[in-house]
């Protein structure tokens, strides 16, 4: 892998593709900057070069085709300016009016360019090759460090590269999301325990089988671990359940067998009568579950197995909280796993964190930078982890 760290852009005008499809208020105030920071190394070390940048980058689900202004970047001009101390050239122009084009050609070296939402252009979606070329003749290289739409073939992520056979790269970003899962799934250290939760075992099917002989435990918790429970017969009262899974789960039980997988389901949960923090509340064994309550967390007695499974693991991969961590409530065994996960760290574990509610809870317990990797690409990460070839990984390594 060629690392842009190994390469100098000076005088060069750079195409940077990044993710800022960050949250904001009903005041356009950005929420959340930290898609915006993760990029900041790529951008710091091009302006430490003497680089020209100009950024791609979406932001929303436009619908309509051309110019949307409820989904414009220019809020994200304006706060990307302050995070690298320097004026951003921004327009709301579209490519094609020619604005765009003479910005670019006019670009300075230290100078840094923010095009408009580039799904702006229905293209964009369906890897358009017209559009990839016109972006392509923007700049004179391409950089890609949108992990978070690695997955997505758009003309933006995937196609452009094409155009830059010899001079395409990964950002700081991107670099170290492939590097860490290929680390994690190209033989890692073991044992390897997989932490797979989530509502609905559907959503999880490909990650389950794609892991079954890579993994030597298989830790199934939060919503979709009740259609495991019931399928083996156990009651589960108004938990969720995907009865049309039960089959699946009995034979992803049987390959897990087959492949010498140890697998564990918690044998205690937290229940509520309702959906609520003030719920009443008790604990009570996984499948015994009484009608009109329903599960909503693991219980101690899970919690304790759980940490002993992760503090005896050399690598970790965890997806999906507990339970319903985002009631307090109900938050303590996805808390317990992140703390148990952090300590197993201090032991030199590799551990590797992605989807957005894992992330979201060692975020909000200030455990993030105690973990070995943080995912910055939900669906990305998933698809990797389902085996799939990410478009955008696959066009710069090509």
């Amino acid at each position: 892998m060629k690392s842009i760290k190994d390469v100098n852009f000076k005088g060069r005008k750079v195409l940077l593709r990044v993710d800022f499809n960050v949250p904001m208020d009903d005041n356009k105030r950005i929420t959340d900057d930290t898609r915006m920071r993760e990029s900041l190394p790529t951008i710091n070390k091009l302006l430490a070069d003497g680089a020209a940048i100009i950024i791609m980058a979406h932001f929303g689900r436009p619908k309509k085709g051309g110019f949307e202004p409820e989904l414009t970047l220019e809020p994200v001009a304006k706060y990307l300016e302050t995070l690298i101390n320097r004026p951003v050239l921004f327009t709301q122009s579209l490519l094609g009016e020619g604005k765009v084009e003479d910005m670019a050609k006019n670009l300075k070296d230290g100078e840094v360019m923010l095009l408009e939402n580039i799904r702006f252009y229905p293209e964009e979606t369906k890897g358009g090759v017209e559009l990839a070329e016109q972006l392509a003749k923007l700049g004179d290289c391409y950089i890609n460090d949108a992990f978070g739409a690695a997955h997505r073939e758009h003309s933006s992520t995937a196609v452009i590269a094409r155009f830059f056979p010899n001079d395409k790269y990964f950002g700081f970003l991107m670099e170290n999301e492939v590097r860490n899962l290929e680390k994690l799934m190209q033989n890692p250290p073991r044992p390897f325990t997989a932490i797979i939760g989530g509502s609905k075992v559907s959503s999880k099917i490909g990650i389950l089988e794609n892991l079954i002989d890579k993994v030597d435990n298989m830790i199934i918790i939060g919503g979709m671990r009740y259609t495991f429970t019931k399928a083996l017969g156990g009651k589960i009262g108004n938990s969720i359940c995907e009865d049309d899974k039960m089959d699946l789960a009995i034979e992803l039980m049987k390959k897990m067998d087959d492949h010498g997988v140890k697998y564990y389901l918690p044998v205690d949960s937290v229940i509520g009568d309702k959906f609520g923090n003030d719920a009443n509340t008790q604990i009570v064994p996984s499948g015994e579950v009484p009608d009109g309550w329903e599960s909503m967390d693991c219980g101690p007695e899970s919690c304790k197995a759980i940490r002993d499974i992760i503090m005896n693991s050399k690598t970790i991969l965890w997806n999906g909280p507990a339970g319903v961590f985002e009631l307090s409530t109900f938050a303590k065994g996805t808390n317990e796993i992140a703390l148990s996960v952090a300590d197993a760290c201090k032991k030199g574990c590799f551990a590797a964190v992605g989807g957005g509610d894992s992330v979201a809870a060692v975020k909000q317990m200030g455990l993030a930078d105690q973990m070995s990797y943080v995912s910055t690409g939900g669906g990305a990460m998933l698809e990797y982890l389902e085996g799939k070839v990410l478009p955008g990984i696959k066009a710069i390594q090509d």
